[in-house]
């Protein structure tokens, strides 16, 4: 009876091993981007990107929280043609890797400048998304020589928090709370990012649930809310005024996330933008009609639109 009951113990024992041997990692699990992803190493991170086109100009793309470069695909797909198209994968997020880090905007700066120097990009104009958007102001100001222009597509970084509500925020985001979203709310969450969800979103959505089985999937969890706190504790609002670069900055009119609306109701949108044609130099303000936070998904021939303008000009 012992010699069973040590048997059982060893078959659980390796039989739960095995389970967690075969996990795959997220970028396995992550359906496939809708332009091939190559992959370069910087010291320890392998850093997942897509290149398209051959243009003199490079357009560099910068995903928010929670994204890919596969975010970029709609505006890639038109600009290609013109443009040499560069999106990556920054580390913690899609097929890169997921190292322990702060997370800070300094960070991912220091990211993009290693990728620069590794492929030796040139004629570069930078292009953020939300968070890659705050990135991407911490970019310009640190390595201004490194890039021609600089376009901000609904950037976090503007508005600003107090030190209460910066705490509240890092209280309720921890790695727990994130990979434990139900699969209603991770619908939800989505939604909040566009004004008319487009239904290839739901290619967004699956893969967001999917990953909750990838043998990274803490590993990407705790880098969102390192990220998170990254953002709120180093601002960059007050580089905004060293900013020298000829800026664009793009909102959807209709962005549910940006401004805070909990956290800063008296904001609207419009204000926020109001906050960059106050304290950035050489800057243009536009707004996208009927667009939420994606609007570069949500409004790709728009969008498109007004980079190759701003890039030709």
């Amino acid at each position: 009876m012992k010699r069973l009951g040590l048997l059982l113990l060893i078959i659980l024992f390796n039989t739960t091993l095995f389970s967690q041997n075969t996990k795959q990692p997220m970028k396995e699990l992550l359906s496939d981007y809708d332009f091939k992803t190559v992959t370069t190493t910087l010291d320890s991170l392998d850093i997942s990107y897509i290149k398209e086109g051959d243009g003199d100009k490079t357009l560099l793309f910068v995903h928010g929280l929670s994204s890919n470069s596969d975010a970029w695909s709609k505006n890639i797909e038109a600009l290609k043609k013109d443009y040499t198209c560069i999106a990556l994968d920054l580390p913690g997020y899609g097929k890169s890797s997921k190292p322990k880090a702060d997370y800070t905007p300094s960070f991912f700066a220091d990211v993009l400048h290693r990728f620069i120097e590794k492929l030796q990009l040139k004629n570069i104009i930078l292009i953020g998304h939300s968070m890659g958007g705050q990135a991407s102001i911490k970019f310009a100001t640190t390595y201004p020589d490194r890039i021609e222009k600089l376009i901000l597509v609904a950037p976090a970084g503007l508005e600003q928090f107090n030190a209460t509500n910066a705490t509240l925020m890092k209280a309720y985001f921890t790695p727990t709370t994130v990979a434990n979203t139900p699969d209603a709310q991770i619908e939800k969450n989505y939604a909040l990012n566009f004004h008319k969800t487009p239904d290839d979103v739901s290619k967004m959505v699956k893969d967001r649930k999917r990953i909750k089985e990838a043998s990274d999937f803490e590993a990407h969890c705790q880098a969102i809310v390192n990220s998170i706190s990254g953002m709120l504790d180093e601002p960059v609002f007050e580089d905004l005024n060293t900013i020298s670069l000829p800026t664009l900055v793009l909102f959807g009119d209709k962005d549910q996330l940006i401004p805070n609306r909990y956290m800063n109701p008296q904001l609207s949108i419009e204000d926020v933008g109001k906050i960059a044609s106050d304290h950035i130099k050489s800057v243009k303000v536009e707004f996208i009609k009927n667009a939420g936070h994606f609007v570069q998904y949500e409004k790709p021939t728009e969008v498109n639109a007004l980079i190759e303008q701003f890039a030709n000009e």
